[in-house]
């Protein structure tokens, strides 16, 4: 089996030692090429190379923004068509090693937190040929498209992201504690007064006055520690896309939402000013002003209209 792996050297929780016990345990199963990402899209280029190089495995070892890059990589087809239209047994099979923070695709496909125990978990998968294969949610805006492997967002969730990757850019580790201080300090300052968006779709009746909009391709929507955070419970990848919209921001609002969402469940948030969908497969979102947007923990900038759809059966995962 020959296998490129992908390696981010600054993911956050790894260290140059970890990775080479790490390389080295998939060297001995798999004919293994390395290449480390140097720049933002690297991760991409590097897949979309292995992809047409005829390797029958892209491994990833890093966060959540790896991950999607090489996901993306995967599915742009040299030849101008939409890769997620091709068969997923045609393309190579991803294998993910969590790297980063939250690592939430990588936990949301049940692979452990540590990136030495996900190892353990991944030579059985390659031992046994243990292969999953998912959907994928896609957003298209303005002249771009990107596909998603767990969430997007439009709104306040994005806006913290933004500030977190801020803190970034000047050195700071983007922890767990980090993101919970930037999401309550940026709370008291955002607008909770004049909600800009709006939701609707083909299947979908327009709903708006929507302040933060998740949007979910699996659950959880992401992870505050070990604690798994689940707006949209029902959400999965052999499913459409799932959508909460917050239609409030006040406080009594999101004293009675947090409860809701925090922990491992089954039931949906309940709430008269919410906006929830499930299982659909393609809606717009459109804002009065621009918004803050992101896609997979990655901040893309402020849009105005963002279509998303649901990709099924897209990628080959070994898992």
């Amino acid at each position: 089996m020959r296998a490129m792996l992908l390696v981010n050297p600054k993911a956050t929780s790894t260290n140059q030692r970890t990775r080479d016990v790490l390389i080295r345990a998939l060297s001995a199963t798999m004919n293994l090429k390395v290449e480390e990402t140097a720049y933002r899209g690297h991760a991409a280029l590097l897949s979309r190379k292995a992809h047409a190089s005829g390797f029958d495995v892209v491994a990833v070892l890093g966060g959540d923004g790896t991950i999607n890059e090489a996901v993306n990589g995967l599915l742009d087809a040299e030849d101008g068509r939409s890769g997620a239209d091709g068969d997923a047994s045609e393309r190579p099979a991803l294998l993910v090693i969590p790297g980063g923070s939250a690592n939430v695709f990588a936990r949301a496909l049940g692979l452990p937190n540590s990136p030495v125990e996900a190892v353990g978990a991944v030579l059985e998968a390659i031992r046994d040929d243990r292969r999953r294969t998912v959907g994928l949610g896609q957003a298209i805006w303005d002249d771009e498209s990107r596909y998603f492997t767990f969430c997007s967002g439009l709104g306040y969730d994005a806006e913290v992201i933004r500030a977190v990757e801020g803190m970034r850019g000047t050195g700071r580790k983007a922890t767990p504690t980090r993101y919970v201080n930037t999401a309550l300090h940026h709370y008291l300052t955002t607008d909770k007064r004049h909600a800009a968006m709006a939701v609707e779709g083909p299947d979908v009746p327009r709903a708006g006055h929507i302040f933060m909009a998740v949007v979910s391709n699996t659950s959880p929507w992401t992870y505050v520690g070990s604690q798994p955070v689940c707006p949209t419970p029902w959400a999965s990848f052999e499913t459409g896309l799932d959508l909460l919209g917050l239609q409030r921001l006040g406080l009594p609002s999101m004293l009675r939402l947090m409860p809701q969402i925090m922990g491992v469940r089954d039931t949906l948030p309940n709430g008269r000013h919410l906006v929830q969908l499930h299982d659909e497969r393609e809606f717009t979102l459109t804002a009065e002003r621009p918004v803050a947007f992101q896609l997979d923990g990655d901040y893309l900038g402020e849009v105005e209209r963002v279509t998303f759809r649901s990709i099924p059966n897209a990628l080959q995962v070994l898992v």
